[in-house]
């Protein structure tokens, strides 16, 4: 980040590092002499007549004599000099370390305390010069709330202030309200630069919402909007924290939601909305859908978030294990917190052929710490027994498992192995689309489904498998739609070949088909700079004058025997491990018009999550930095957080707040400081 970009911050390019740095951003901890030496120095200044003082006097009261008599030592920073040193030597010193002070009299001794650090633009012949104040550690600290989720009344506790008083007795806090004042003032800039940055895209958004309430029992929505760029590259940018009131139904958060959307001036490009599976959320969603059918502004579709269907679906298959899990679990906590424990089960492990484990074990209650607990006893059921009679003082004699309940988790880890890795790849997946995800799904509805059918399944795990295909067929039926069928055909690694068998249909492929030619398949369309055919790859983008002819040709033909996704459908899919959104840049000369299709509807989301955040250990951490929020920062400080991580400039009205060059100049200012201190003690 260039600090210079800003005119509220040009003076700092004029200044140098060490210059700013002795201002206050963090000053010496050795206390600063400010008297002017003798008595009779004293009397002097305040004698009715006093004797006009030489440039010498001037400088040498900001330095005081060593008990020694051979060195002279600065008052502001402690730098020493040789007390033969000219004094033209100090007034530069006091020039490039303290600038104003080498000709400011004794009136600057009076001002030394630190102060907020000014930052002001240069002065102007019209008089008044505008003024911003910015003081770096009270900045620093605002960046260190934004990164640690922390509510800005954190700094109001004292023990923080005295600590600071510690290092340096000057140094000034801003009070709470104030931080609280800044941040509001930080969102309200920030959030017009996301809005303006999002009048620029010309492709559809997809929007997902979630939910959560806080410790004061307050309802809060988040609406995150995403897009996929001109250069193939998926985007998405957090729009709003809003506060839902009471009674916090379908109401409620369709009027939550318009708000947003209209304050963005997205209403009219919005493709779809993911929401988080609870019914007020769904009918808000289908009002939203009426509104915008009403407004023409073309189609739009909600959908449920898979992530959140697969986590129920595999809770109910847990049911019945549960207290073994629980018991599995208060083992590995146990073995977490001893590190002589851990050594020797790393040991056992080892010595029992048993696999590669490392401390800390995931031991939290979401499905990876819940799966981690049955891999656990399936792979290295002799270590966790050698452990467990090794510190039976320890553990108590509750820990052992019996074979009934060994024989459970053997049976629930080998049923529930294709769920872990159907979590897996789509948390690692670099995007998820529709069509990949409703594969997967019913990949899950297929094992449900042999499970229950086997002869083998013991009936209480039959019984879980009931109730898990229940869910998945309330979720296939919610997304077995025309929308979701384009969007799915789009994903090259799917099209129509492993779309599932719910979706594929002749009436969904003409509709699909008729949608195309209706909305994309035009004569105006803007060439596709960003996008290249496979052969421009392999031939290093080289491509002979024939050779663009005898495409122009090949496209000229296509378009008039068939459509670019008749073409596009009777090719082979390519396969799984393939980038989605690379392919397309690659293919987009080849299919234009298709490509600007594949562009609005891959951006539709089959989770109104990230799937990790909900699958693995991620989400507590991010549920107790929402649970313990307080309203009255939640949305600024929130967002803030979420724009900033996404690259967007922390932003004060129009200045640009460059952190991490603030901590450079910290860090300069902390070695300058070292420096002198050790010159000081070899002198």
């Amino acid at each position: 980040m260039d600090w210079t970009s800003n005119n509220a911050l040009k003076p700092f390019r004029d200044m140098e590092p060490k210059s700013m740095m002795d201002m206050a951003l963090i000053p010496s901890i050795d206390p600063i002499d400010i008297g002017l030496g003798s008595s009779e120095k004293g009397n002097a200044i305040t004698s009715a007549k006093p004797r006009k003082k030489t440039m010498t006097s001037v400088y040498l009261k900001f330095f005081e004599t060593a008990p020694d008599g051979k060195s002279r030592r600065c008052k502001f920073c402690g730098q020493s000099y040789s007390i033969a040193t000219a004094t033209g030597n100090l007034g530069r010193h006091l020039s490039n370390r303290h600038p104003g002070y080498d000709k400011s009299g004794g009136d600057a001794v009076s001002n030394l305390a630190p102060q907020p650090i000014t930052v002001s633009k240069k002065s102007q012949p019209q008089g008044k010069v505008p003024q911003v104040d910015y003081d770096h550690l009270n900045w620093l600290l605002i960046k260190w709330l934004i990164v640690a989720s922390l509510p800005p009344s954190t700094v109001e506790e004292k023990w923080l202030a005295n600590s600071y008083k510690f290092l340096n007795a000057s140094i000034q806090l801003w009070s709470g309200e104030k931080y609280k004042a800044v941040f509001r003032e930080v969102f309200r800039s920030m959030q017009e630069d996301v809005r303006a940055s999002l009048e620029h895209i010309s492709s559809k958004f997809s929007i997902t919402l979630d939910f959560w309430t806080s410790y004061e029992q307050i309802y809060y929505m988040s609406v995150t909007c995403q897009w996929i760029d001109e250069n193939w590259s998926f985007q998405k940018v957090l729009l709003d924290i809003c506060h839902i009131p009471h009674p916090c139904g379908d109401a409620e958060i369709y009027h939550s939601l318009v708000k947003v959307i209209r304050m963005y001036n997205i209403e009219n490009r919005v493709l779809s909305c993911t929401h988080d599976n609870s019914q007020s959320a769904m009918h808000a969603c289908h009002t939203l859908k009426e509104h915008l059918d009403g407004q023409k502004v073309g189609p739009f579709c909600f959908i449920p978030c898979a992530a959140r269907t697969l986590n129920l679906i595999i809770d109910d298959g847990l049911r019945a294990t549960k207290p073994v899990i629980s018991k599995i679990r208060e083992f590995v906590l146990e073995l977490n917190a001893s590190s002589e424990m851990s050594e020797d089960f790393i040991q056992l492990t080892t010595a029992y052929q048993e696999g590669s484990w490392k401390p800390p074990l995931d031991a939290s209650a979401r499905w990876s710490g819940n799966y981690q607990m049955l891999d656990i006893v399936r792979k290295a059921s002799k270590s966790m027994d050698a452990v467990i009679r090794k510190y039976e003082e320890t553990l108590g004699n509750r820990m052992p498992l019996t074979s009934t309940e060994k024989n459970a988790v053997s049976i629930m880890h080998q049923y529930l192995e294709p769920f872990y890795k159907t979590t897996t790849n789509i948390c690692t997946n670099k995007l998820p689309t529709i069509g990949l995800v409703l594969f997967f799904m019913d990949h899950i509805s297929e094992t449900i489904t042999v499970c229950r059918e086997s002869r083998h399944s013991p009936d209480w795990l039959k019984n879980a498998a009931e109730d898990m295909a229940i869910k998945a067929r309330n979720y296939n039926n919610q997304v077995c739609n025309i929308f979701t069928y384009m969007t799915a055909i789009l994903d090259p690694r799917i099209k129509g070949e492993l779309i599932p068998e719910s979706l594929s249909s002749d009436n969904y492929l003409e509709e699909a088909r008729t949608h195309f030619m209706r909305n994309y398949s035009t004569t105006h369309f803007p060439s596709m700079t960003s996008g290249y055919s496979a052969q421009e790859v392999e031939d290093g983008g080289s491509v002979s004058f024939a050779e663009e002819i005898a495409r122009k040709k090949r496209r000229a033909s296509m378009s008039t025997a068939t459509d670019e996704l008749t073409q596009y459908l009777s090719e082979p899919p390519a396969p799984i491990p393939t980038d989605v959104l690379e392919w397309w840049k690659v293919n987009s000369t080849r299919y234009p018009r298709l490509s600007v299709m594949a562009r609005d509807f891959l951006t539709v989301q089959a989770t109104s999550v990230a799937p990790e955040d909900l699958f693995c250990s991620k989400g507590d951490e991010i549920e107790k930095q929402r649970f313990c929020m307080p309203h009255d920062s939640a949305q600024a400080l929130l967002c803030i957080r979420s724009w900033t991580q996404g690259g967007i400039k922390l932003k004060f009205k129009s200045t640009e707040i460059d952190c991490e060059r603030l901590m450079e100049l910290a860090a300069t200012a902390s070695a300058d400081n070292s420096n002198a201190g050790s010159e000081k003690k070899q002198k």
